[in-house]
């Protein structure tokens, strides 16, 4: 049955003209997100007292969005950092979440895909209450697509230039005549010879999934995705600049051989179970284990040699990472009235085991350098078999994490909510360092910690919710800095946040408006101390760094008209250090200031369709201010733009777009000193003719 619409105030009458068909707009009709999962139960994002937002396919499609790097832009407060890692609020942030649950399948140097992905929840700001020790920046849950009641086949061929060449399928739908089993099946394939000298990709996914109805309003999902992604000189760093952040050479110059890769097979096999009892309690329980293997040879660069400033030196990394994880979750909600005021309770527990091993062994000698205005290749395949002859070290670091929650949302009236919650937290850490099988070191560490979130939501209409929040986050040292002789055991790294915003769904959701204010104090960031006298030779460290994170950002979704969307996003963060020792810096810092966080960050995407010719044109961009990279120099600020056409075909559907349509040479992100800077993608066309069943 047709879900009933409200019509706006301005839609014409339909009492006079008999049947009709009303036209909503794609922010109402496509882009809108309902429900969000980022609190581990679904909920109304309008009734949640903290910034977020939800980018869902629809939006990955009319963007032709491949992998992550491509949504940042339309999320406020983010921007690219390193692979798959972001600058978020201000921090570095390289964890992500699938299904609300740890186990990230692109270990390391990855970057997410989002063929299988239905949609992307960012939740801004310190997340600890539901998904524990984290960055206070915010999190980043990938939402898989499951398994869906409604038949359909999808096919899109892919095309452009750099040699892409792709195809994907994806098909779904019931197994049986009443719908109590529904299946999906998907498979991608996209080949790229990227920019930079020597580079190729070829990206490989399988995805299937199985939904049963146990019970009445129960499903139990299985699904399982396996990846391979063989990156041919594509294990990349940077391209080095002046301290004035100019590129000493092209972008398309690459410190790997052709001989060089990276190689990453992983597997994902995830069960959930989610049932209501009643109408007033849901129960969910989810298992994910993923196991992944990245293997990699490449030359790192390691600066310019001081006696000829056109040669970069190298050395020659010979990798082995396998990853296994293992969590589980559970969570339940439950409406009741308690003296007159309803509450819906909510409580979960989630459990993680991951063991992250790294064989590497690094030839430093012999490596001969590279130019710069002249690169030679191929005077260097004697490496790999040289450095085969050297003994690997082995980094084992073990992971455990435990945790519980408890909240609280009441209604005191039809229209002001508060929100309570606490969680509690036990983790363990552990790290052996190996050569040879000789041990070097060894550190672990367990400690629990317990945080806290409160919010105040009023919602004086239904389209409109004003709130404010305080919520906490923390994360542990990292294992290797609780030595005794450093002056460990150290208390975990504590973040909290005073936010404030607004979120509207104005004209029946034609109008969304989003606008937050946030203040973040992280403390207890560890530094060598030195007052304190070393111990056995090793420098006393002390938890003595605190930072500073203020700024505010605004989200604007809108339909100008039913066939005319536009997206537009502004962050704006000031992070500082305000808290140290002279002459010590905090990780990712330089001076007072953090890496790679831009105090401006604005995109925009708009899209008009002409429905008479069933053709839509789309034009969108993005600005980053000013940053620093980790060694100082200037990352330049830069504004790219891109376009795209979008024809029916009656069959199918054709995508034409053009991304840096001005062909600016610009940075991504800044580095050091020694690896360079990441460069943007210079002028890039992609064709995909889309078939839909």
């Amino acid at each position: 049955m047709a879900q009933e619409q409200t019509l706006p105030a301005d839609a014409e009458s339909l009492s006079d003209r008999g049947d009709a068909i009303v036209v909503t707009g794609r922010v109402q009709r496509l882009y809108r997100a309902e429900q969000t999962t980022v609190g581990k139960a679904a909920e109304d994002p309008m009734n949640i007292p903290q910034a977020l937002q939800v980018i869902n396919s629809d939006l990955f499609a009319d963007q032709g969005a491949r992998d992550a790097t491509d949504i940042y832009r339309n999320i406020s407060g983010v921007s690219f950092f390193s692979y798959a890692g972001v600058t978020f609020r201000g921090f570095r942030q390289d964890q992500s979440f699938y299904d609300g649950q740890r186990g990230n399948p692109f270990i390391g140097f990855s970057v997410p895909q989002l063929f299988n992905i239905e949609r992307v929840e960012v939740l801004k700001g310190p997340s600890g209450l539901f998904f524990g020790p984290g960055s206070p920046g915010g999190i980043i849950n990938y939402v898989s697509k499951a398994p869906a009641d409604t038949p359909s086949l999808r096919m899109v061929a892919t095309g452009g230039n750099y040699d892409r060449a792709g195809i994907s399928a994806e098909a779904t739908g019931p197994v049986d005549d009443d719908g109590i089993i529904t299946y999906r099946l998907g498979g991608f394939y996209e080949a790229l010879s990227p920019y930079r000298v020597n580079s190729n990709s070829k990206s490989r996914i399988a995805d299937g999934g199985i939904s049963i109805k146990t019970n009445e309003g129960g499903k139990l999902t299985l699904q399982a995705t396996i990846y391979d992604n063989f990156l041919r000189a594509n294990r990349l760093r940077g391209v080095l600049v002046d301290n004035d952040g100019n590129f000493l050479t092209s972008i398309r110059w690459n410190a790997n051989e052709k001989t060089d890769f990276l190689h990453l097979k992983s597997q994902a096999y995830q069960a959930r179970y989610a049932t209501s009892i009643g109408e007033r309690v849901t129960f969910d329980a989810g298992v994910r284990y993923f196991n992944a293997r990245e293997t990699q040879q490449y030359h790192e660069p390691r600066g310019l040699d001081p006696a000829n400033p056109d040669l970069v030196r190298r050395e020659f990394r010979d990798q082995i990472r396998p990853v296994h994880g293992l969590s589980f979750t559970t969570n339940a909600t439950a409406r009741v009235y308690v003296l007159g005021m309803e509450h819906k309770f909510q409580a979960g527990a989630d459990w993680y085991d991951e063991k992250n091993v790294l064989d590497s062994r690094i030839l430093r000698t012999g490596v001969t350098s590279l130019s710069l205005s002249n690169p030679v290749y191929g005077t260097s395949t004697t490496d790999a078999a040289r450095a085969a002859l050297l003994s690997f070290t082995t980094t084992d670091t073990r992971t455990k994490r435990q945790g519980a929650y408890l909240q609280d949302q009441i209604s005191l009236t039809r229209s002001l909510l508060l929100v309570g919650g606490l969680r509690y937290d036990k983790f363990r850490d552990g790290v052996t360092t190996s050569t040879g099988n000789i041990v070097s070191s060894r550190a672990s560490y367990q400690d629990n910690d317990v945080t806290f979130r409160t919010g105040l939501v009023y919602k004086p209409r239904p389209d409109v919710s004003a709130y404010l929040s305080w919520s906490e986050s923390f994360e542990p040292q990292s294992a290797a800095s609780q030595d005794a002789n450093a002056g460990g055991p150290f208390a975990p790294v504590t973040g909290n946040q005073v936010e404030g915003g607004l979120k509207t769904q104005l004209l029946n959701g034609r109008l969304q408006a989003n606008l937050a204010a946030y203040r973040i104090i992280r403390r207890n960031i560890l530094q060598v101390d030195p007052s304190l006298t070393p111990i056995n030779g090793v420098d006393q460290l002390a938890p003595i760094g605190e930072v500073t994170s203020k700024g505010f950002e605004i989200d604007l979704s809108t339909d100008i008209t039913p066939n005319w969307v536009l997206l537009v996003n502004y962050g704006y963060n000031d992070t500082k250090i305000t808290g140290t020792v002279a002459g010590q810096a905090i990780t990712n810092a330089v001076g007072n200031r953090f890496a790679n966080a831009p105090k401006h960050k604005v995109g925009f995407w708009t899209r008009y369709q002409v429905p008479a010719i069933d053709t839509a044109v789309a034009f969108g961009g993005e600005h980053v201010s000013r940053r620093i990279s980790l060694s100082g120099q200037t990352v330049k600020p830069y504004t790219i733009f891109d376009a795209s056409i979008t024809k029916g075909l009656g069959f199918a559907e054709i995508l034409l777009k053009v991304d840096n349509i001005f062909d600016k040479v610009y940075a991504a992100s800044g580095f050091s000193a020694q690896s360079g800077h990441f460069p943007g993608e210079p002028r890039t066309f992609l064709a995909e003719l889309r078939f839909q069943f």
